[in-house]
């Protein structure tokens, strides 16, 4: 690139997008790269405190930034991702899929890790709607050295892209409402209506809602029953604290299913529990679910749905962010709980 005083740059052409900020109101490219430069287009320049511009000067070992974030775009990304056109030097990555964003979190940190390579994006196993913006890229200086860029798609090469989303299946789902209190009609079920708009969100089949008293074999007896109509998942809930009469615990062990995790260090939902039976996650939810709009069952469901199975090391990584402060207005999945 040239250097040059705006005054001598009538006639030349802007090697990148030149950006005007109104405080409150606008920021975007006031000029264009590529746009050739007029005489009245001098007063403008000026005023947004451009007294030289740069030129291109075509050099083989460089490249502008640009080209660099549409490569960067074109190595980094995976399924159900696309980029857009480069603006003021930046392209952004976005998801055409709704599911559950999964990136490699050490590739990203190795390709950030490359002179001028910038790469933000979501955090890992963030769930993201069509059309969301996943990640951007970019170099810091206008142009870099084309090794640089070249490091990252050999890079993504040898590892595969870095960002990818992972689509929600569909799964067939077996509830039981477990209390005696609501089978015997003398409080109002709260945990239903929850449940089932959490799973309409992943597009889930749920092939019943049963009530059950708080007595083992029965809750047991329910169990079994969503296996034999081959659920493909089995959400309990209530039934799940330390007191005499909550069995729901009890009742999934004693169907031989292997516990994950009976207790998460994630408030609300600290009772939650995770077992699988033959492969089946059964899910055991505390009454928190049915109070606050968002639990550790927010943090587990998406992961369930994209086919990942737990264990006990992704409950216990969730204790930092585990601690949700309620906030007036809930802006989950937009902030730290859980990850």
């Amino acid at each position: 690139m040239k250097k040059i005083a705006v005054q001598d740059a009538v006639g030349m052409t802007i090697c990148h997008d030149i950006t005007k900020v109104i405080p409150g109101e606008f920021k975007g490219p006031a000029f264009k790269r590529n746009y050739v430069i007029k005489q009245e287009d001098i007063e403008e320049l000026l005023s947004l405190g451009k007294e030289h511009i740069y030129v291109w000067e075509e050099n083989a070992d460089e490249i502008h930034e640009d080209d660099a974030a549409i490569r960067m775009a074109q190595a980094v990304m995976g399924q159900n991702i696309s980029f857009s056109e480069p603006q003021e030097g930046k392209t952004t990555l976005i998801s055409t899929q709704k599911g559950l964003l999964r990136i490699k979190s050490s590739l990203l940190h190795e390709i950030n890790s490359i002179e001028h390579v910038t790469i933000p994006s979501l955090p890992n196993n963030f769930k993201v709607e069509v059309n969301q913006k996943v990640a951007a890229t970019r170099i810091i200086p206008l142009v870099t050295k084309e090794e640089n860029i070249r490091k990252v798609e050999e890079l993504c090469t040898l590892y595969g892209p870095v960002f990818h989303v992972e689509p929600y299946i569909k799964l067939r789902v077996g509830i039981v409402i477990t209390g005696s209190e609501v089978y015997k009609g003398r409080i109002k079920d709260k945990f239903g209506p929850v449940i089932r708009k959490k799973l309409e969100y992943f597009g889930a089949e749920i092939i019943g809602l049963e009530y059950c008293p708080d007595e083992l074999e029965l809750i047991q007896a329910k169990i079994t029953g969503y296996m034999e109509q081959k659920a493909d998942m089995i959400i309990m809930t209530g039934g799940m604290s330390v007191d005499p009469d909550d069995l729901t615990p009890g009742a999934i062990r004693s169907t031989g299913a292997d516990v994950v995790t009976y207790g998460v260090p994630v408030q609300p939902g600290n009772m939650f529990m995770l077992a699988y039976l033959n492969g089946i996650p059964i899910l055991g939810v505390p009454g928190a679910a049915a109070y606050y709009k968002t639990t550790v069952l927010d943090a587990v469901l998406p992961k369930i749905f994209a086919g990942e199975t737990l264990n006990k090391n992704d409950f216990i990584r969730m204790g930092e962010g585990g601690l949700c402060l309620n906030c007036q207005m809930c802006q989950y999945p937009n902030c730290y709980f859980c990850r």
